[in-house]
């Protein structure tokens, strides 16, 4: 098995490009009582919500059962979640409603039917993320929509009176509404809403608050009109459904195109619907995870077994599915089980099911539709900045109607998205008649007039410093900065153009752009060696380099540091007290990702720690430490080694004594012999040279911690529990940070905890980053299994 790009286990080989070849596969049986009980809750749900979506599709209230039926048994059996469960979905009503109105129930069954195929050629075809491109704005834009249309026809129903063919049309026809007197039907529907809305809130009752909202209220509503002898309408199921059966038919020649678009309208709704749903109900359990394209499978599968039985389309219901997980599911046994629940209480207490007010399937579907539009959703796209597509989506859907609203929606999406991508900034400065100017971002014929406006407002003979930070250049954009650059300079002005991304501008003067857009990856400019970047002369000076690396950061990065060092220079309180190796590839706020104010750091030849009771004492790293934990009060203090060290190179090959040329060097190598005793000499000098030297760098770590408690102000807050001492070791070759464990053992950097904030499954048992214990003179770290 692999883990695909979902975190999805997928099979290999054969299997991974044959899902249909694939038979189910997760333990029915692993989670029995868990899954009962679930059942029989997800069942409670869902037969008042199947009545009450058959009544708002224009369907006969048969297909809702039917659907529910057909997707908890075949949407469990050949799908790919564990605990999601398809049933008749609110989101494709209004569809529904369209197209039996358009072409009559038994055309949209086969339209239903030849969707569902067509969702199994596309699962089959692998390529169900392809139903995920669509922006999430856009979908719960849509599914609000639908809510807010759903409410405004079924708020007609309630009132007595007949939804119109459209929600604006239900808007005008809601005050006449209003005037006529169906005072019993009001109340059952008005019933129903607030035993919805208050039963969740009951207090006390904590038994019986755990009977889903919807049965009570529509049991509810139920019993109070028969015992008050309500004249209104209620449910009607056919005495025998074989009797009546209403499978496809053909459609007429000329529907053809319509029935096409049918088609095609109901398999994207409810792959998308069931492909999100999937998703988020993978956030609920444990098990394992979706398999989008067999999901895919399995919603096609259901989709054409309801069309040919008569029932309605289906997909993933994020109502039922959620209730299925959090009452303690695991496997798609529970779904598949609510589906014989509702087809065993239909077979045996229809006669029951026909005394329910289609006033109260009317209320239940007011309070769902309104529910659709979700202020939590609305609340997260605003912080995203993507609002303005949601609240386009859903008064498209409702003005116009889903696919009107979808393309509206969709379309601007991608101009957002558009804009985004393409989104440049220009920032000018002028100092003592010299004008610097920034451009950044990706630089189109979009950005041109702003570019160019700013441009024009740089007088002539003025000196220039132009710096594109720009991941893309087009002719436009090129064509518009170099008529400018020519026309100024002809003026008697100067242009100096730096390019800090890549060489747009100079690459396009030789006619020689590159093919797209380029990315920072690889070598960023901003960490990369002088000699690793673009344009380096191999023949400049040192002081050149220097002066060059100045002025870019003067040009780039100055501006945007100035504020955070202006409230950062009265006062510094770091994190840590970082020791590590004078070592140039060693880059302690590279490996750490901090910034300025984090690490108090101190380096020297090999991290040494010179003991304060010994014989030959620093007071320059005594000073440092004693500064940091006193004065600064760090509450941190990490020791980092590193592979390749060459101080630990020269304490193996024994030149740690003085020696003509190197003779401080020598004596301060001698602050490592205690390392070199640790880690075994005699063992070291027999191993491999590799092996030698990270077993050493590794206990130098060890005993420098070992040779801070030496401190007295170390030692103090260490043992009072306000200081943590703290090992690193970072591995030249596969640029990988190593943490000490309180083991003695350096383990790789574990991963971020998950979702429901416990340990990532491939953290190591005992990995810390910090230690509250150092480790003692007799525990020398031991090779873990892959370090380096």
């Amino acid at each position: 098995m692999r883990e695909d790009a979902q975190g999805t286990p997928t099979p290999h080989g054969e299997e991974a490009r044959r899902p249909l070849s694939r038979i189910r596969s997760l333990p029915l049986l692993s989670n029995p009582s868990g899954d009962l009980a679930a059942s029989l809750v997800v069942f409670l749900v869902a037969v008042p919500l199947s009545l009450g979506i058959a009544v708002a599709s224009g369907a006969p209230l048969i297909a809702g059962i039917i659907a529910a039926v057909v997707g908890g048994i075949v949407g469990a059996l050949a799908g790919g979640s564990a605990v999601q469960v398809s049933g008749p979905a609110a989101g494709l009503t209004i569809i529904v409603a369209d197209l039996v109105t358009a072409y009559g129930w038994r055309v949209t069954c086969l339209i239903t039917l030849l969707a569902g195929l067509l969702q199994i050629a596309l699962g089959a075809c692998r390529i169900a993320r392809a139903a995920l491109a669509v922006s999430p704005a856009v979908i719960h834009g849509m599914l609000a929509g639908v809510g807010v249309t759903i409410a405004l026809a079924q708020l007609h129903v309630l009132l007595g009176g007949d939804p119109q063919s459209s929600a604006p049309a239900n808007v005008a026809e809601l005050p006449r509404q209003l005037l006529d007197n169906h005072t019993p039907t009001v109340a059952v529907g008005l019933l129903t809403i607030a035993v919805v809305l208050v039963w969740p809130r009951l207090p006390g009752l904590r038994r019986l608050r755990r009977l889903p909202a919807a049965l009570v209220a529509v049991t509810a509503a139920t019993v109070v009109a028969a015992a008050a002898g309500w004249r209104v309408d209620r449910v009607d199921l056919p005495d025998s459904p074989t009797a009546v059966w209403t499978g496809p038919v053909l459609p007429e020649a000329g529907d053809l195109h319509g029935v096409a678009l049918g088609v095609a309208a109901v398999a994207l709704v409810a792959s998308v619907e069931s492909l999100l749903c999937a998703m988020a109900v993978d956030r609920l359990h444990d098990g394992p995870r979706v398999d989008l394209n067999r999901e895919l499978v399995g919603q096609g599968a259901a989709n054409a077994a309801s069309g040919t039985l008569g029932g309605l389309p289906v997909a993933g219901v994020i109502v039922r599915s959620t209730t299925n997980a959090r009452a303690g599911a695991r496997t798609p046994l529970a779904a598949m089980l609510h589906g014989v629940w509702i087809l065993v209480f239909i077979a045996l207490f229809a006669h029951a099911v026909e005394l329910i007010p289609l006033a109260a399937l009317a209320g239940l579907l007011v309070v769902i539709g309104l529910r659709m539009v979700d202020l939590a959703h609305l609340r997260d796209l605003r912080r995203h900045r993507e609002a303005s597509v949601y609240v386009a989506a859903l008064l498209a859907v409702v003005a116009f109607g889903l696919l009107e609203g979808v393309v509206i929606g969709f379309a601007l999406s991608v101009l957002v998205s558009l804009r985004r991508l393409t989104r440049v900034s220009v920032l000018t400065e002028e100092r003592e008649g010299r004008w610097h100017i920034v451009v950044q971002g990706s630089l189109t014929f979009l950005g041109v007039p702003r570019v160019a406006h700013v441009l024009r407002t740089v007088p002539s003979g003025a000196h220039v410093d132009l710096d594109l930070h720009v991941d893309f250049m087009d002719h436009a954009a090129f064509e518009s900065i170099h008529a400018w650059r020519l026309d100024h300079e002809r003026t008697g002005g100067s242009v100096d153009i730096d390019e800090v991304h890549e060489n747009w501008y100079e690459r396009r003067s030789r006619q020689a752009p590159p093919a797209g857009k380029t990315a920072p990856g690889g070598q960023a400019r901003w960490w990369a060696p002088w000699g690793m970047r673009g344009g380096f002369d191999p023949a400049a000076p040192p002081s050149g380099l220097l002066l060059s690396g100045a002025r870019e950061y003067h040009a780039g990065t100055a501006a945007r540091l100035r504020a955070l060092m202006g409230r950062l220079a009265l006062r510094q309180r770091p994190k840590a007290l970082f020791l590590t190796c004078a070592d140039s590839r060693v880059v302690p706020n590279l490996i750490t990702a901090s910034g300025p104010g984090d690490l108090f750091t101190v380096r020297n030849i090999g991290n040494l720690v010179p003991r304060r009771d010994g014989e030959r004492g620093d007071d320059s790293v005594g000073a440092a430490i004693e500064y940091a934990v006193t004065v600064l009060e760090v509450p941190s203090v990490v020791v980092c080694g590193h592979s390749h060290c060459g101080a630990m190179k020269a304490l193996l090959e024994g030149t740690g004594e003085p020696d003509a040329q190197l003779g401080q060097l020598g004596c301060w190598l001698a602050h490592g012999e205690d390392s070199l005793a640790r880690a075994g000499a005699d063992l070291l000098r027999a191993a491999p040279a590799p092996e030698a030297m990270r077993r050493l760098s590794q206990a130098n770590v060890v005993q420098q911690l070992e040779n801070l408690l030496t401190y007295p102000a170390v030692r103090q807050r260490f043992e009072q529990g306000r200081l943590e001492l703290s090992g690193m070791y970072y591995d030249l070759e596969s640029a990988e940070v190593y943490l000490l464990d309180a083991h003695g053992e350096f383990v790789p950097v574990p991963a971020e905890p998950g979702a429901d904030g416990r340990p990532a499954a491939d953290e190591p048992e005992g990995a810390a980053p910090a230690l509250t214990r150092a480790p003692g003179p007799e525990r020398a770290p031991a090779a873990p299994s892959g370090a380096p």
